[in-house]
């Protein structure tokens, strides 16, 4: 029915409020979600009186950089090292973040039948940010580890026999693993290699991007293989990388030294 907005203004500045302490990109990205949610109300006529979040200051976000934390190539590979022995399920997911770049919500919503060959390689069919489908090359450690985490529960077999659609990973039930477990594993995972900071699914993303970077892979060819519609999102983990690699205060010990 359609009316006035039940939500003032203030009521959208405490919730600014109870926002604090989240990064500046998470605050932004949140307002932006309930800005839209508002202005599409408005536009259907389903509520009068205007967008209540639309003069809401929001925290300036660097465009330029990437605020995930990233890995290096000895504590990637501890951390493969760590889900390896973690047990088949936590070894080909992190497998398949690490090797392939993907989102934690594409490899989880992905099924059996997307996991397939094109032209020699193996692949696996997503569906990307936005809506838009995908097809990422999937490198040899990272079918491995599938090929035996699927093996260990026979649904390769049983998708291949009867065409079944099924999850590609799931829970001990069989339901699709929980993108929040997967999350906590990453991070559980991360703590056991003796890694500090904020580790996360999309750390190894972040990790996937630089080292593809470091071995010379181009902007270009990463943009393809990341999924990026804007050249600038890719541009993002190149700055990261440099920035921190080349900065002066590594100049300054070294002449102190």
């Amino acid at each position: 029915m359609e009316g006035r907005s039940p939500v003032k203004r203030p009521i959208i500045d405490g919730y600014r409020h109870t926002l604090a302490g989240l990064s500046s990109a998470t605050v932004a990205a949140k307002l932006a979600a309930l800005s839209s949610f508002y202005r599409y109300a408005v536009s259907a006529d389903v509520i009068a009186g205007g967008n209540p979040v639309e003069l809401v200051k929001r925290p300036k976000v660097d465009a330029d950089h990437s605020s995930t934390e990233g890995m290096t190539k000895d504590q990637a590979r501890a951390l493969l090292a760590a889900a390896r022995a973690d047990g088949p399920r936590s070894h080909a997911l992190v497998s398949l973040l690490l090797f392939t770049g993907i989102r934690l919500s594409e490899a989880l919503s992905a099924s059996t039948a997307d996991y397939g060959h094109d032209t020699g390689h193996r692949t696996l069919s997503i569906r990307r940010k936005g809506g838009k489908d995908g097809k990422v090359a999937v490198p040899a450690p990272a079918v491995e580890a599938l090929n035996t985490y699927l093996g260990t529960t026979g649904r390769e077999l049983v998708a291949g026999a009867a065409g079944a659609v099924l999850p590609l990973f799931t829970t001990a039930t069989g339901k699709r693993w929980a993108a929040s477990e997967a999350f906590r594993t990453v991070q559980r995972l991360a703590k056991r290699a003796g890694m500090e900071g904020r580790i996360s699914p999309h750390s190894l993303r972040h990790t996937f991007a630089t080292i593809a970077l470091d071995a010379g892979t181009t902007l270009h060819d990463l943009q393809d293989s990341m999924g990026h519609a804007d050249p600038r999102t890719t541009r993002r983990y190149d700055r990261a990388r440099s920035t921190l690699a080349k900065a002066a205060g590594y100049d300054v010990a070294r002449a102190l030294a």
